[in-house]
């Protein structure tokens, strides 16, 4: 089956939306947690306990969401998704005591291991040469969804009655997401989009051992796992640290973090597809141009970052102007390493290899503000979240580096398979 024209199109707004409305729902809660915990009468510690859950129910998921996206229908899956997000979101808001509230809110975990087999399915609706832009596209729906959140939270729950209101709300729109992905959006086969078998009908390729093994034998997997893991060390810590960095130790009062803080996630988001775009445009010239775009982002991001750290505290003007340039360069890697990943994996575990990425990912992001809280209290918080965010990008640097002389000859595997692949499909096809 084809897919062409608007409908594939329509399908990215859907994801979009998807993918925006599911962040709003995510961040919603952390401008809230004073209120939540007032109305629970709970420790901070009590309401971290309740943000670690649902972050280890994420985490422990995503090699199951891989493996179930790769076994059976994304597009239903995604539905299933949409709608455990809306329904968990809604048990959070009627629970009336902290334990059902407590388990309500770490099953929102749940859907957050979605992902993978949402960018599987758009690798088979976008051929290999225009995947990153629209992997940049969805991902700007991120920084949006966080921004949008933080103006939910603190501007529209108080006109709804509170943030049960604003959860019910959120919650509503999941279960409608839900029904227009089941409505709307159609499985296409895995593979259909290579350039290989793109004129041919193909049959339904599932998961397979023998096809991940493979896959896990390939050494550019293994140093884009490397590298996921260290690569999220910065993003954790400047999400949960900076705007008590701003506040406390750069003396901005709460306007003055707002108005530099929603420049900066206007800029992070409309670089997330600048860097796919940069990264389709260079991947047309080589192999390595995906990788060297992420290289390009990590060391940017570093640079910049180091200079806006250690601008003096009364220059809040280049202070501001150096951030926008870190966070110009910081977005590069995310839609680049996705699509890297779909260039050396069969399309039948693409779910799979991108949810073990994930996994390893997450299991970094727990570390990260951790990490940085010890430091900060030893030194300060600029300091932590300058060892950590220029320490963890050269590495990531290093580890991009070394995928350059890797990723040819992946690429080059992955492309005979698609080529062997598309050799038989003729020969049954004219048997």
């Amino acid at each position: 089956m084809s897919i062409t024209g608007r409908y594939r199109w329509g399908v990215i707004a859907i994801f979009f939306a998807f993918m925006l409305l599911h962040q709003i729902d995510k961040q919603l809660i952390n401008p809230l947690l004073p209120q939540v915990m007032e109305e629970f009468q709970i420790s901070k510690t009590q309401m971290g306990a309740v943000m670690t859950g649902s972050l280890l129910v994420g985490t422990l998921l995503y090699p199951l969401w891989g493996f179930l996206y790769d076994r059976w229908s994304r597009a239903r899956l995604l539905a299933l998704a949409s709608f455990i997000w809306g329904s968990t979101t809604w048990l959070s808001a009627l629970a009336r005591r902290y334990v059902p509230f407590f388990v309500a809110r770490a099953s929102t975990g749940i859907d957050d291991s979605s992902y993978p087999g949402l960018y599987s399915l758009v690798a088979d609706y976008f051929g290999p040469q225009m995947r990153s832009r629209i992997y940049g596209l969805l991902q700007l729906a991120q920084p949006l969804g966080y921004l949008s959140g933080m103006i939910l939270a603190l501007m529209v729950a108080p006109m709804l009655g509170g943030w049960r209101s604003v959860f019910y709300l959120t919650g509503s729109l999941g279960l409608l997401v839900a029904l227009v992905i089941f409505l709307f959006v159609r499985e296409v086969p895995r593979g259909q989009a290579e350039p290989e078998l793109e004129q041919l009908e193909i049959g339904q390729y599932r998961f397979s051992l023998n096809a991940l093994r493979d896959v896990l034998r390939k050494r550019t997997m293994w140093l884009l796992f490397l590298q996921g893991f260290f690569g999220v060390f910065p993003w954790n810590v400047i999400s949960v640290w900076f705007f008590t960095y701003l506040s406390q130790e750069r003396g901005y009062d709460e306007n003055a973090v707002l108005f530099t803080m929603a420049p900066l996630i206007l800029m992070l988001s409309a670089s997330y597809f600048v860097g796919g775009a940069l990264g389709d445009f260079m991947f047309q010239r080589t192999p390595r141009g995906r990788v060297l775009v992420s290289s390009l982002g990590v060391i940017g991001g570093a640079f910049f970052l180091l200079l806006s750290l250690n601008t003096p505290l009364e220059q809040r003007g280049l202070f501001f102007v150096l951030m926008m340039l870190t966070a110009f360069f910081m977005p590069f890697s995310a839609p680049n390493v996705v699509s890297t990943v779909f260039d050396i994996t069969l399309p039948e575990v693409r779910s799979t290899a991108q949810a073990v990425e994930y996994f390893i990912e997450n299991t970094g992001a727990a570390f990260a503000p951790l990490l940085a809280g010890i430091i900060a209290d030893r030194y300060d918080l600029g300091t932590a979240i300058l060892w950590i965010g220029v320490g963890a990008w050269l590495i990531c640097f290093l580890i991009y580096l070394g995928a350059l002389f890797t990723i040819p000859e992946d690429i080059r595997s992955l492309r005979q398979q698609m080529a062997l692949r598309s050799a038989q499909e003729k020969a049954r096809q004219m048997s």
